[in-house]
């Protein structure tokens, strides 16, 4: 959902990515494809900008997701701008993600803690970065466009060193790679308005190149202050999921949520945002 927020003197887009992909992966039982396939073909008919369906990785790591190629191929999106998004681990997932016409974007889950790359790619901060440098190169010769989510961008669960300095090291690093979008994310729900805060505000006037979002796992006692706080910041690129489930199953936490969509969007009303579409299963 694309919307715009505006004063007497400009207007200023918003990005919705709707993320069904991370409620799925949180739901321990398998959901069939027909049912996956009918939910996805009414998100696209919303109007958000981009949506975040599925993933290819090892069916061994996220079985919920192990029809992600059955799926795309039922989507109907003969009626919808909104362009689709699939998580990949390594340079086998973005060449199948890639033989797809009907994907723009992959996803690579980098990350500023060694720790958490261990556990969720089996990498580390050189082989992660080498990835992200080949998968890259597949993008460009497939016409997709390569989104690098920076987990643990706002604070570290595993005892790994953070500080906003340390985002922008290595989105400085990312940015050789000419990488145009990078979501900084929360992961496992350690931010806070002031980590938040900082860290956008250490990346975003520094790299006016690079389109920053936010993937935010909040509670229901910190949504708003957290939501603020990237908004605040400069970031107009949200990542939401319509009921708010999800979270990472591979980062050994429990898993929190997401933002809900429904409070992203009481958040722009109170804005005064102005939208090209709201539909009824926004306000369930």
């Amino acid at each position: 959902m694309s919307g715009t927020y505006s004063t007497h003197f400009f207007f200023v887009m918003v990005k919705i990515i709707e993320t069904p992909r991370d409620a799925m992966q949180g739901i321990n039982t398998f959901i069939p494809t027909a049912k996956k396939v009918a939910f996805l073909n009414t998100l696209l008919q919303i109007g958000f900008h981009t949506l975040d369906f599925g993933s290819f990785v090892s069916p061994k790591a996220i079985p919920q997701l192990k029809d992600t190629a059955q799926v795309v191929e039922q989507l109907d999106l003969s009626q919808t701008k909104t362009k689709l998004l699939a998580i990949i681990g390594n340079e086998r997932g973005a060449k199948q993600a890639s033989s797809f016409s009907q994907i723009k974007y992959l996803g690579y889950p980098y990350s500023i803690s060694e720790t958490f790359l261990k556990m969720n790619i089996n990498s580390n901060f050189q082989k992660a970065f080498n990835q992200a440098e080949k998968i890259q190169n597949i993008c460009q010769q497939n016409n997709k466009e390569l989104v690098v989510y920076i987990s643990n961008a706002f604070g570290n669960a595993y005892g790994d060193a953070w500080s906003p300095e340390i985002v922008f090291e290595h989105v400085k690093k990312l940015q050789q790679l000419e990488i145009k979008i990078i979501p900084l994310s929360d992961t496992v729900g350690v931010g806070n308005y002031e980590s938040i805060f900082q860290s956008f505000q250490a990346v975003v006037h520094d790299f006016p190149q690079i389109e920053f979002g936010a993937h935010l796992h909040t509670k229901a006692s910190n949504w708003q202050e957290n939501l603020s706080a990237a908004w605040e910041a400069g970031c107009r690129r949200f990542d939401t999921v319509i009921n708010g489930l999800g979270g990472c199953p591979m980062s050994g936490k429990k898993l929190i949520g997401n933002l809900h969509t429904r409070h992203f969007l009481q958040f722009l009303n109170s804005k005064n945002s102005h939208f090209h579409s709201v539909t009824p299963i926004i306000k369930s």
